[in-house]
């Protein structure tokens, strides 16, 4: 992603205080990430341009007296068109379907926890509060060592607050505002117990 940083400095420092607050009272490790996009979707723009290229035609020939090597050449233009403009994210991100969006972030928010260390702490009590912003796809991801103690469901208005938060373009008060929330929710089933070692990286991990 280019220009404008998804998070400055500044919001990332006071995301990181504010899981670092959330874990002072529990053993729970939070982790937060906040990714650009959960997926390229590079056949987005060309299933598009093939729909566009094998609808153009027949309402030139019903309605026009072209020849068939104008239609052709209209078809083609039609395709580069349809290509080129379904180049910029936010239309690519139109065509794909909101299913398929939600399952690339799904999937990308299972791997990003696994591939951050979140599974391996000694007592499986990490959790993975992810972002994925173009998608609009908010998930929190618990190690067993929670989700054991703690319900799925549990997280659902942490993740209301934070979508929330995002479509009114208040990412930052979002995330401070889930992580408040987690870190309340694991106190409660996770109190610290006193002096155990930070396990995970309390800044925010962004991925453009």
């Amino acid at each position: 992603m280019t220009g404008k940083p998804i998070l400055d400095c500044a919001a990332r420092t006071r995301i990181a205080e504010a899981v670092s607050r959330a874990e002072a009272a529990t053993s729970g490790e939070i982790v937060v990430l906040v990714a650009a996009r959960a997926g390229s979707y590079r056949s987005a723009p060309l299933a598009f341009a093939l729909v566009c290229g094998l609808l153009v035609p027949w309402p030139l020939i019903l309605l026009t007296p072209w020849s068939a090597v104008s239609i052709a050449l209209g078809q083609a233009v039609v395709v580069l068109a349809a290509l080129a403009a379904s180049l910029h994210p936010r239309l690519r991100m139109v065509l794909v379907p909101r299913a398929i969006r939600r399952a690339r972030a799904h999937e990308a928010a299972r791997r990003e926890f696994c591939s951050r260390g979140l599974a391996r702490t000694p007592e499986r009590t990490g959790v993975l509060i992810f972002l994925a912003c173009a998608e609009g796809h908010a998930e929190i991801v618990a190690d067993s060592g929670i989700a054991a103690r703690v319900p799925s469901a549990a997280w659902n208005a942490s993740i209301g607050t934070l979508l929330g938060a995002l479509r009114r373009g208040e990412m930052e008060a979002g995330l401070i505002a889930a992580v408040a929330d987690v870190g309340a929710i694991l106190a409660a089933e996770l109190p610290e117990r006193g002096g155990g070692p930070d396990l995970l990286p309390n800044r925010v991990i962004v991925v453009d």
